[in-house]
């Protein structure tokens, strides 16, 4: 044990010494938690909408105020040529135009119906009906506002409640996957260059002369970069907390614990890679660039996952960021307990005891 602390020591001195290492640790997931916590949203929000309003009537301009009044638009109350929308478009000034026709109010009052028209752009689908949405919506609550007696032979009001999530904040949605991307990348990339970097330096030779076990080194490597992987979640959690206002319902142990074999999965990945690879360089590229992608796509909070194929389904169940997304997605947000987790926490429990035996089988005993 003596000889594995002194071990653990030299390792610390490494990171601490290596600037680059501590800026990747701490520098780099505070940047993403914050960017992509604020920047990663579901919400469409601040969208230019272009109002041509022909009739000028009092019905007309209260419902440009309860449109403006929302977070969701910009309102540009333009006196163009309805000819000169598809310009507005091509130009980039709208993204969406409202159009009043004469006597917008004057049909309303005394007909009983009116009309008025949307045009969205529709390069880009799912925007353009969530701007749809937005605006029928808000004039559907501007019809029942002014006429709340007028009711139908047969009515049905829908009553919707939003579970976990009753304020719509859009960042839940997006925060425990970017704590997946953050530990995943920044955990496999700092113990993917570990025992390379052995290998480069010329020390390796001293590392097989010990009379350290195998087994016995990579526990050294991974043990500091385990203790400041915590104390880098830890940061991130109170960043997600304080900064972007995400609440922790479920058991903080639980989650603690959790995260721990998350990380513990990821420096198996790590080192699975180093003892792969001959370079620094290409450890980084493989651990940086190769997991980033897959981890992005693959583990459910960009993309849903049962819209893919059954083959990206497949690749997706290998993804160990996936599992402890839906972890995180259980505790964190949820507040659900172990019972209902276990399922999750055995497969990233197999895959770090798979990744250990093949970083294990593959550190090389003999330099060639």
């Amino acid at each position: 044990m003596k000889q594995l602390f002194v071990f653990i020591r030299k390792e610390f001195f490494h990171v601490f010494r290596d600037r680059r290492t501590l800026l990747i640790m701490f520098g780099l997931p505070v940047v993403q938690i914050v960017l992509f916590g604020f920047a990663l949203t579901s919400e469409v929000k601040n969208i230019t909408l272009t109002v041509i309003d022909n009739s000028r009537d009092v019905n007309t301009q209260q419902l440009i105020r309860k449109i403006k009044s929302s977070s969701y638009f910009v309102v540009n109350e333009s006196s163009i040529d309805y000819n000169d929308i598809e310009d507005a478009f091509k130009k980039g000034k709208a993204k969406c135009a409202l159009i009043f026709p004469a006597g917008f109010g004057n049909d309303l009052q005394h007909g009983g119906t009116a009309q008025l028209q949307i045009i969205a752009d529709g390069s880009d689908p799912n925007t353009a009906k969530t701007v749809v949405n937005y605006i029928t919506a808000i004039t559907t609550a501007y019809q029942q506002e002014i006429s709340p007696a007028q009711q139908l032979p047969y009515t049905i009001i829908p009553e919707t409640r939003m579970l976990y999530n009753e304020e719509g904040n859009g960042s839940l949605n997006f925060i425990p996957g970017v704590m997946a991307l953050v530990l995943m990348i920044v955990c496999t990339a700092l113990t993917s260059v570990s025992v390379v970097r052995e290998k480069e330096l010329g020390t390796m030779e001293i590392l097989l002369v010990s009379p350290f076990k195998p087994l016995m080194v990579l526990v050294a490597k991974a043990i500091p970069y385990l203790i400041l992987s915590l104390a880098n979640f830890i940061l991130i959690l109170v960043l997600a907390v304080f900064v972007l206002d995400v609440g922790i319902k479920g058991s903080i142990l639980l989650l603690f614990m959790e995260s721990m074999l998350f990380i513990i999965t990821c420096l198996s990945f790590g080192l699975m890679i180093s003892n792969t690879t001959n370079s620094q360089q290409t450890a980084l590229l493989l651990s940086m660039m190769g997991m980033m992608i897959p981890t992005m796509i693959f583990t459910g909070f960009m993309f849903p996952i049962e819209n893919m194929p059954l083959v990206f389904r497949i690749i997706s169940d290998i993804i160990p960021s996936r599992w402890y997304f839906l972890i995180i997605k259980s505790v964190m947000l949820k507040g659900l307990g172990f019972e209902y987790v276990w399922k999750e926490t055995l497969v990233l429990l197999g895959m770090t005891v798979a990744l250990l035996f093949i970083a294990l089988k593959n550190f090389k005993t003999r330099l060639s």
